[in-house]
């Protein structure tokens, strides 16, 4: 099949050097590229959601603020929080 394909100047001069490195064409280059493309999607949406246990709790404790990591730091390494 024949189609246009417009790419970036920059893009297209790496895609010739990589094509003339390997001795291959740039159809060739542009095909493998999708093909890759597509296999890591069809192989992402294969994997299974992962599922969080949770556990019942009162919510934070008092003076930590999910925002402020250096508090979380401190709390999780036994430091008193303020």
């Amino acid at each position: 099949m024949r189609t246009t394909v417009r790419l970036n100047e920059s893009l297209m001069t790496e895609v010739k050097r990589y094509a003339a490195k390997r001795q291959i064409t740039i159809t060739a280059v542009i095909e493998e590229a999708l093909r890759d493309i597509m296999a890591r999607e069809k192989k992402r949406q294969q994997i299974p959601p992962t599922k969080l246990t949770t556990v019942g709790g009162r919510g934070l404790l008092p003076g930590i603020d999910l925002d402020d990591t250096s508090s979380l730091i401190d709390a999780m390494e036994g430091n008193a929080v303020t």
